[in-house]
């Protein structure tokens, strides 16, 4: 049987090792944290969004990051660091911004978010598996006109793809949810998409990863990997080994035959050493995560909502409201900003004042892995052009796949990725219009 290890056990790498293992593979996740889901997947704002696919790099984002440029708690803060790589990857964002590369972005993420959306909902069907979901769609809603104006034609284009967002009256806004009804005289406008779900993306993958061991799939926990290891000689890279260190030990080599990376920002340092240079950086997230007032339930919204002026998402799990969002450029820095938290708890009490109790707020940050156009990278690990003895070759690995890249969509796009990497190293097609990079793929798709 194929032996398969997958790198990383957040929400995409455990999807991944679920799909592989029910195509028949041998799998082994790979693991440094002490369980699943505890890095990007442990406290995110726990959206299944295909609707919040209009892309960070658009034609508005340079004049908004220059306007945000020195204010702490602005929506996306981008800290001037010299750093070669952050500079880079800023350069290919501003490249990304322009108006028909955010349009060809949006429309990949748009496929791919409807195919995963399907994936998790036949896959919750098939293993029932319960993770705090709510089935009651997702609404943008917008206090400022000028940036409800600007939501209409992503949304029109997102329906002309499949996406069924639609704008939708205050009145309606507020009978869908009526915890907005206090700010009802400050709404503009807002659009609606009945099929997308929120839930608790950390549960999920702990639950998920549960039925993974039961179905055969090897967790390698506490385990940290240090380096991927290639055949120098090879036609064509071959990875034939990786080096890991169990548990704090002395390290030591593991095999496979195949090889999954789904680290997230992680895994640009594991592939700098194979010249492979992959083009993500990390967008430090914020969430903050609050008891909803028992002797007011109603007050706090179950609709899922996306405050797009204030760059927030909020989803209602259980007896806790889970508010995410805003982004920092700031290298792998993990420390809270008191500032950005503050920010947040501000507009929060300014929308569902009774809804929550602020002082039971649990801060919490993580590192999404951006890649300038948003859309991830999915498929085999592509070098380009090297030279082999006399010859420039197609440095395409074999048996190295990326799944990463996924931004602040990754549960979103999880199951679908998974899903499409499966079918990839099977040797088939995914029933998706998406680049798949390092692919040949026929001019073919279901979506």
């Amino acid at each position: 049987m194929t032996h398969i290890a997958v790198l990383g056990a957040g929400v995409v790498g455990v999807t991944t090792a679920w799909y592989l293992r029910q195509a028949g593979y041998d799998v082994t996740v790979i693991e440094r944290e002490s369980a699943a889901g505890m890095q990007t997947s442990f406290a995110n704002g726990g959206q299944i969004s295909v609707s919040h696919a209009t892309p960070w790099a658009n034609p508005t984002a340079p004049i908004k990051a220059f306007k945000w440029l020195f204010r702490e708690d602005a929506p996306l803060l981008y800290r001037l660091r010299a750093d070669k790589t952050q500079i880079k990857w800023a350069m290919q964002f501003l490249q990304e911004c322009r108006a028909d590369r955010a349009d060809a972005n949006l429309v990949q993420m748009v496929r791919l978010g409807l195919y995963s959306r399907d994936a998790l909902q036949q896959l919750r069907t098939d293993i029932g598996i319960d993770y705090e979901q709510q089935t009651r769609g997702i609404m943008h809603f917008y206090t400022n006109q000028a940036e409800f104006d600007a939501a209409i034609a992503p949304t029109e284009r997102m329906q002309a793809l499949g996406c069924e967002r639609y704008v939708i009256d205050i009145n309606n806004a507020v009978s869908l949810e009526p915890a907005l009804y206090p700010i009802a005289h400050k709404l503009k406008g807002a659009t609606y998409t009945s099929r997308d779900e929120s839930g608790n993306a950390h549960l999920f993958t702990q639950r998920l990863a549960k039925h993974c061991i039961k179905a055969g799939v090897k967790f390698l926990y506490d385990t940290e990997i240090l380096a991927i290891n290639m055949d120098a000689d090879s036609a064509r890279p071959h990875v034939h080994s990786i080096t890991i260190r169990p548990n704090g030990e002395n390290a030591q080599t593991f095999s496979a035959d195949s090889h999954v990376l789904a680290l997230g920002s992680h895994s640009v340092t594991l592939m700098k050493p194979l010249s492979m240079h992959l083009p993500i950086f990390p967008a430090k997230g914020y969430s903050a995560t609050y008891q909803i007032n028992p002797r007011a339930p109603h007050l706090a919204p179950f609709v899922s909502l996306i405050d797009d002026e204030f760059k927030l998402v909020t989803s209602r799990l259980g007896d806790k409201l889970r508010v995410a969002g805003t982004a920092e450029f700031n290298g792998y820095n993990l420390d809270l900003n008191t500032v950005r938290c503050e920010a947040i708890t501000r507009r929060v009490q300014q929308l569902f004042p009774k809804g929550i109790i602020a002082n039971s707020v649990q801060y919490w940050t993580g590192l999404r892995p951006m890649t300038p156009s948003n859309v991830p990278l999915i498929g085999r690990a592509h070098m380009g052009k090297v030279r082999h003895g006399s010859r420039n070759i197609d440095a395409t690995f074999d048996n190295l796949w990326l799944n990463t890249g996924h931004g602040t969509l990754g549960w979103t796009h999880a199951c679908g990725s998974a899903k499409a990497i499966s079918l990839l190293i099977q040797g088939e097609t995914p029933p998706v219009d998406f680049d798949f990079v390092g692919v040949e793929m026929p001019k073919k798709a279901l979506i």
